[in-house]
């Protein structure tokens, strides 16, 4: 057993130099303000027909007739990032991760935001439902993305074709499937103690999805039917065995079924489970799964899982500067990078798990010992207070990369909706390439996509202002869906 002395002075050591070091000034933030924002930029991707109500209310209805060549209703779902595509890859990730969200934060959400969370949870999850209501079948995607990305419209004036994607057993989709089971299975749980009826059709429909991933396995975009489609948008660049643990093992945790426990357990080495402990995303599943396993390793104390505790710890320690493992790589400024675009989404979603990791050792008095120093929750959470802290503003350009919060933000973000007037000042159509006069323009976007997290800024803490650099500008769902939890979080321990 470690010195307890020793691992509170080592734990203290660490904060000091992670709070300290960068040359810019702190400022307090209201992360109660930023959550409510957070949830709210949701409603500004919605597809379908839009409630009353609405409360981004520059946008319409949109996506009415998805579906129509299958003669099935494909409409609601949101629309990943700022185009006109659904794709169902990132989508059901975005539910999970905003599931999780909810079931490991939520009793820390004042009222309202739990109800709105849980509204943008039910979004998605509806359409998600009916991407998996026949048998044998998974609807993958709706939208030609390269005839989308043609085109600067808004999602009211689409005319692009509206190409259905779908995937018929024995064809392949275990990603798509896998994440799919994982979304409905951690909605279940969100919804169980408000709307038990819908959480059993969610956990019935995971279930069957599971089934689906497991029984044909393998990659969706390896269908040369859908490859054109989702390649290289959201093709699957890391094989599918991550996604059928993950959505095991979501399954385990919402159905306490022993099934699942076995199916985690047995299949970890076959599947890869150990292959990769330090990418989480939409596409790579490996960090979160170690995380989420890794809850009931220490909670149930269940030997044959600890070999995913052992992964969830390593990748722990590669977030510890002064740990001897070796290192993810920060911005000067601090801010977690991984290359490749869109550098938000790791720093959002590795957050996340900081934080609902530190709830687990918290509740089993446990650490992690990296070698030379031994990690403690308040560690982890010191270290997601600072990327928090980095993205809401505290950085060395002083800019929030959240859309609407604080007094400098980005104006000219790469959004069809938000830079394009919205129907309501401008009722008649704009057109597929009238549009480009407005994606041209250096004027600020006129509908203000309030709490959008853009891509962010580069390895050198670098932002321009610019509607044209989407790897930087451009927000997504999955950025999002973790900040909500993690915002949650702070909301209730400002000073944690």
């Amino acid at each position: 057993m470690k010195n307890p002395i020793f691992s509170r002075r080592a734990i203290l050591f660490l904060i000091f130099p992670i709070l300290f070091s960068p040359d810019f000034v702190f400022s307090g933030h209201d992360y109660g303000d930023a959550l409510s924002k957070c949830i709210l930029f949701f409603e500004g991707q919605r597809s379908g027909f839009l409630p009353q109500e609405q409360r981004m209310t520059w946008r319409a209805n949109s996506g009415l007739s998805d579906g129509w060549t299958y003669q099935t209703d494909l409409t609601g779902g949101y629309y990943d990032a700022g185009d006109n595509v659904k794709f169902g890859f990132p989508m059901a990730f975005t539910t999970t991760l905003l599931s999780w969200s909810v079931i490991e934060f939520g009793d820390l959400m004042p009222p309202a935001e739990v109800r709105n969370s849980l509204d943008a949870i039910r979004w998605s999850t509806d359409y998600l439902l009916k991407t998996v209501s026949q048998p044998n079948r998974i609807f993958v995607q709706v939208g030609d993305p390269s005839a989308d990305h043609f085109c600067w419209e808004r999602p009211e004036d689409m005319d692009t074709t509206r190409t259905v994607y779908a995937v018929d057993a024995p064809g392949t989709a275990s990603d798509v499937a896998g994440e799919t089971a994982a979304a409905l299975a951690a909605a279940s749980m969100a919804f169980r103690s408000s709307d038990p009826g819908y959480a059993e059709t969610l956990l019935r429909n995971g279930i069957k999805a599971f089934e689906l991933a497991d029984n044909y396995r393998g990659a969706y975009s390896d269908n040369d039917h859908i490859r054109e489609g989702v390649c290289p948008f959201y093709c699957d660049f890391d094989g599918y065995q991550d996604e059928l643990l993950w959505g095991a093992a979501w399954l385990r945790r919402a159905s306490q079924n022993e099934s699942y426990l076995s199916y985690i357990q047995d299949n970890g080495k076959t599947l890869g489970a150990e292959d990769s402990f330090n990418e989480f995303g939409w596409d790579n599943k490996h960090a979160g799964l170690n995380v989420l396993v890794s809850k009931e390793a220490l909670e149930g104390n269940i030997f044959t899982l600890q070999s995913y505790k052992a992964s969830a710890d390593n990748f722990m320690c590669t977030l510890i500067p002064e740990s001897s493992s070796s290192h993810i790589q920060y911005t000067p400024g601090g801010l977690i990078y991984k290359p490749g675009g869109s550098n938000l989404q790791h720093a959002t979603s590795i957050t996340f798990l900081l934080l609902a990791y530190a709830n687990y050792l918290d509740r089993t008095s446990a650490t992690v010992n990296c070698g030379n120093v031994v990690v403690g929750p308040a560690a982890l959470r010191s270290q997601a207070k600072r990327q928090v802290d980095y993205i809401l503003g505290d950085n060395p350009k002083g800019i929030s990369y959240m859309v609407g919060y604080g007094n400098y933000f980005p104006q000219r973000i790469h959004h069809r909706g938000s830079s394009l007037p919205s129907v309501r000042e401008h009722p008649q159509p704009i057109a597929c390439k009238e549009g480009s006069t407005y994606f041209n323009s250096a004027d600020p976007n006129p509908n203000v996509l309030v709490g959008a997290l853009v891509g962010g800024p580069g390895e050198d803490d670098v932002y321009e202002d610019d509607r044209a650099d989407f790897r930087k500008s451009e927000p997504t769902t999955y950025i999002n869906a973790p900040f909500v939890g993690v915002l949650a979080y702070f909301a209730a321990n400002p000073g944690a």
